[in-house]
């Protein structure tokens, strides 16, 4: 997990022999007539500038990108902070440790226990009802959900505006 921030200051090549200033040149200008090598960039990570607590939502003010200097730094991790901006952590996130995609979460839009509209389509009948979640859930999770008149367990798609459009058996 190592890294380094990028260098602000410029490179003195004053102090290098003239021999290699040269094979410097050629190195520099194979680079730059190389397509692939041109648009390379080094690999970036994303780490918090603070301990970040489990169920924490992150943004950008907590978080640093910084460039990778460890080759053998497995994938996994997350690379920009447009990949996190709004998610939530599952685990505690230490200051200048990168972030793994496997600590985060998306926020939940249902929680358990709460009072959620439970809808029914089928062809053109719709039945709405009142339910309430057996678990938190994210947009877009299959869920189930206890109808709260009849007691009657289903299982339903939660939507963004945090109705469950339930399943047909």
């Amino acid at each position: 997990m190592m890294f380094r921030r990028s260098p602000g200051g410029k490179a003195n090549m004053s102090g290098l022999a003239q021999p290699a200033r040269a094979v410097l040149f050629a190195a520099m200008a194979s680079c730059l007539l190389s397509p692939a090598a041109a648009l390379a960039e080094p690999p970036t990570a994303v780490i918090p500038k603070q301990t970040i607590y489990p169920g924490e939502k992150l943004d950008a003010s907590m978080l640093e990108v910084v460039d990778v200097t460890n080759p053998d730094l497995r994938d996994g991790y997350v690379h920009s902070i447009d990949e996190v901006d709004g998610m939530v952590t599952k685990r505690t996130l230490l200051p200048g440790r990168v972030i793994l995609a496997s600590a985060l979460r998306e926020q939940y839009a249902v929680e358990r226990g709460s009072t959620v509209r439970l809808v029914f389509n089928n062809g053109g009948l719709t039945i709405t009802a009142a339910g309430s979640p057996l678990q938190d859930a994210a947009v877009g999770d299959l869920i189930r959900v206890r109808n709260v008149d009849t007691g009657v367990i289903v299982s339903g798609t939660v939507m963004a505006d945090s109705t469950i459009h339930v399943v047909a058996k």
